[in-house]
């Protein structure tokens, strides 16, 4: 092994973080690649950094000492590359075989380098797709080209029916992925398995895919969290299994309810601007992270920025305070006016409708983002849309009183996760809610000739809490 430039350069690279295959449309999608310098991530029992705040650790109200700088102390012999669930990356190039279901022969992207940069991470689009068909994907990884491929990691997709196609389509929606409250201690998460079980055409994960504030203080540490939960065998599975979409909330952008112009000293050297780099390296994206793609004739699925483009929490509210901005909020009404498809849904990091906790202050369900909250509910309400969200720590239904607009909250990934919702509390927007892990499977299909959306909340082994028809108008 050799040591080039402060890079490892080996005979051998590995991809123990997986591979993801992200932004499927009807005839192209995003393979996220990533080189190691190992096969498999440090264990997952091995050392963390103990992390204090003049003197005292972490409590619940330290987040309001914008003053105190945080202090990374590392275990003797430890660091950010031997940390608990670490896969240091490595230089080297990946190439994407790809070929239809059925089909004999491959073909292949060009040889490249991953960014040493970017901590070795390259996307890979793939293009000239054939709507509403399988694919199968290897991803081959060797040090350079005068080695010899040295990893090989398989998956699978699906593309996007056309908008004119009659299709059958299955989706499953999660949030709030906490490493530290994973209920497969070595294997990761149950809900992975449960979805795969599903067979869904995609999966969307609206955010919160790991938590940054108790750890991240140093851009190192941020992409060392992202290693410990995409190289669990369960993440690595459903994201080589599926196509997915990612979306990011204020614990995988930098710390609870932030913003862009947030100041506090709690994150250390980790910044806000550093958070958005960061996501936009580990998942494959493409120019902005706020999009819509449609599924078939009868759907059309919208994901909204939440963080980038926020006003302050604590701005007074009124036409000017905004979660979404002006230019995101243009594009969404405009492109869902345009929108002939059946089913028209909005999946949000964060609710819309509600209700929620008393205390809250950071999203369009709570007063202080009133405004533009009553201004989104009744636009969405007006074109019959359904609103799909996550972030909330337990799962529910519910409609709003005023424009009669309803929201699925998907829920936690576990059920040491799932909080914040007195459980024998039932307001009377809420139709359902319950306060355990799980996800959100969704199902448009036609009966006798009529289109219909149902919705199913499962808990963590897939099992059925509740379930929602609705029925379409052409």
């Amino acid at each position: 092994m050799l040591l080039l430039g402060g890079y490892v350069q080996a005979g051998e690279v590995y991809q123990a973080t997986g591979i993801k295959i992200c932004e499927v449309n009807t005839n192209s999608c995003i393979v996220w690649t990533r080189l190691t310098q190992n096969e498999k991530t440090a264990s997952v029992d091995g050392p963390l950094p103990e992390v204090t705040y003049g003197g005292r650790k972490r409590n619940e109200n330290i987040e309001d000492r914008p003053d105190i700088t945080p202090l990374v102390v590392f275990p003797r012999g430890a660091t950010v590359e031997n940390l608990q669930g670490a896969a240091p990356g490595a230089s080297g190039q990946t190439r994407v075989l790809y070929r239809k279901d059925g089909e004999k022969d491959w073909k292949e992207t060009a040889w490249a380098e991953v960014d040493a940069k970017r901590d070795f991470t390259r996307q890979q689009e793939l293009k000239n797709l054939e709507s509403g068909k399988a694919y199968e994907v290897k991803v081959e990884g060797r040090a350079s080209e005068r080695e010899k491929v040295s990893s090989l990691t398989g998956g699978r997709f699906r593309t996007a029916p056309s908008a004119d196609t009659t299709q059958a389509v299955k989706f499953a929606v999660m949030t709030c992925q906490d490493y530290f409250d994973r209920d497969l201690h070595d294997e990761g998460w149950k809900i992975h398995e449960a979805i795969l079980g599903l067979n869904p055409d995609f999966y969307v994960h609206t955010g919160d895919y790991l938590y940054y504030d108790s750890w991240a203080k140093s851009l190192p540490l941020a992409r060392w969290m992202w290693q410990q939960t995409s190289g669990m065998p369960s993440q690595k599975r459903l994201t080589a299994g599926l196509g997915g979409y990612f979306m990011k909330d204020d614990h995988d952008t930098w710390m609870n309810d932030c913003w862009p112009t947030m100041k506090t000293k709690f994150m250390g050297d980790f910044t806000f601007q550093e958070g958005q780099a960061v996501f936009r390296e580990q998942v494959g994206m493409g120019e902005k992270t706020y999009r819509t793609v449609r599924w078939g004739k009868d759907l059309q699925i919208w994901m909204p920025e939440g963080r980038d483009f926020r006003s302050p929490n604590d701005m007074k509210d009124g036409p000017k305070k905004s979660i979404w901005g002006e230019e995101q909020k243009k594009w969404f009404k405009e492109t869902v006016a345009a929108s002939d498809a059946t089913f028209r849904v909005l999946i949000t990091p964060t609710p819309l409708v509600g209700p929620d906790r008393d205390n809250k202050s950071d999203n369009h369900a709570n007063q202080v983002f009133g405004h533009e909250g009553a201004e989104l509910r009744k636009f969405c309400a007006k074109e019959k849309m359904v609103v799909i969200c996550g972030d909330r720590h337990w799962q529910y239904v519910s409609v709003d009183a005023k424009t009669e607009l309803k929201e699925f909250g998907c829920g936690p990934t576990t059920d040491a996760h799932a909080a914040g919702w007195p459980k024998d509390r039932k307001d009377p927007e809420q139709i359902y809610v319950k306060v355990v892990g799980g996800f959100l499977e969704g199902l448009v299909e036609r009966r006798d000739g009529l289109a219909k959306l149902m919705l199913r909340h499962h808990g963590v082994d897939g099992a059925v809490l509740h379930e929602e028809t609705i029925t379409g108008t052409d």
